[in-house]
C-alpha cells in the first residue's frame, strides 16, 4: 500500500505540476488580461466552440448506433471494426491530417471518382469538423460501446415481450443505464475535438477567422507573443476543464438515479 501511496503521488505531481507552472506564468504576465480579451482569442475560442459542438452532435449520430452495434456483435466482423475505429488512436494526427487530405482534397481519391477538382472541403471551416470527427470519435465510440455492453440483454428482450419497440427500449432502458459511461465517453471526446491540432493544420491549414482554432492560435502566438500564447492555453485549459466537469458530474447524477 505504501509503494502504492508514493507512485500515486509522484504521478500526481508529474500531472499537475505543468499545469501549474502554467497558471504561475499566467499570472505574472502584466498583459494577460489583455491577451485573455483580444480579438484573436475570441475568433479562435468561438470557431473552435462552434467546430467541436457540431462535431460532437455528428459523433454521438453517427456513432452511438456503431456503438451499439459492437456491443452486441462478436466474430471477426466485429474485431475489424473495432480495428477501425480505434486506429485514429494510435495514428499520428499528422498522418491523419495527410491521408484526410488524401481522400478529400481537391486532387484527392474522391475527385478522382466523381470526376469532379473544381472544389475540395480541404482549407475550409467544414475541414476542421472533418478532421475533429476523425480523431476524437473513437474515444467515444469505445466507451459507448462498453456502456452499452453493460445493459443485460435480457432486459431488452422482456421490454420487446411486452410489446415495447426496439427504439423505445433503447431510449427508455438501455440508453439511461448506459448513460454514466456514455457520458464519460462524450467529455474525452469534446475535449479531444477541442484540443485537435495535427490533423486540422495538415487538412484545414491555419486560417484566422476560418480555420484556426485555439491550438493553431496556441502555435502562431507562440511565433510572435508568448504571453499571447499562454493566455490563449489558460483559456483552452479552463475550456476543457469545464467540458470534463460537467459531463462528469452529469454522469455521476445519472449513476446516482439509476442506483436509486
Amino acid at each position: 500500500m505504501r509503494v502504492t501511496s508514493w507512485t500515486t503521488i509522484v504521478y500526481i505531481v508529474f500531472i499537475g505540476l505543468p499545469i501549474f507552472a502554467l497558471l504561475a506564468r499566467a499570472l505574472r504576465s502584466q498583459q494577460l488580461i489583455d491577451n485573455l480579451f483580444s480579438d484573436l482569442t475570441f475568433q479562435a475560442l468561438r470557431l473552435s466552440f462552434i467546430t467541436s459542438s457540431i462535431s460532437i452532435i455528428a459523433i454521438i449520430l453517427f456513432a452511438t448506433p456503431t456503438a451499439y452495434y459492437l456491443s452486441r456483435r462478436n466474430g471477426k466482423i466485429k474485431r475489424v471494426i473495432e480495428i477501425l475505429v480505434d486506429l485514429p488512436i494510435v495514428l499520428p494526427p499528422v498522418v491523419a491530417g495527410v491521408a484526410m487530405l488524401m481522400a478529400f482534397g481537391r486532387n484527392g481519391l474522391l475527385s478522382e471518382i466523381f470526376g469532379n477538382t473544381d472544389y475540395s472541403v480541404s482549407f475550409t471551416t467544414f475541414a476542421v469538423i472533418l478532421a475533429q470527427i476523425f480523431v476524437a470519435a473513437p474515444f467515444y465510440t469505445k466507451s459507448a460501446s462498453a456502456g452499452f455492453a453493460q445493459v443485460p440483454k435480457e432486459l431488452e428482450d422482456i421490454s420487446e415481450t411486452l410489446g415495447v419497440t426496439p427504439i423505445k427500449t433503447f431510449f427508455k432502458i438501455t440508453l439511461p443505464i448506459a448513460s454514466p459511461t456514455i457520458l464519460g465517453g462524450l467529455a474525452l471526446s469534446w475535449a479531444r475535438a477541442l484540443s485537435e491540432f495535427g490533423a486540422t493544420l495538415m487538412f484545414a491549414g491555419n486560417f484566422i477567422g476560418k480555420t484556426q482554432t485555439m491550438p493553431l492560435a496556441i502555435l502562431s502566438a507562440m511565433e510572435s507573443d508568448f504571453d499571447a500564447a499562454i493566455a490563449l492555453s489558460i483559456v483552452l485549459l479552463i475550456a476543457s476543464t469545464m467540458i470534463l466537469v460537467i459531463l462528469t458530474i452529469l454522469g455521476q447524477r445519472s449513476q446516482s438515479r439509476e442506483v436509486r
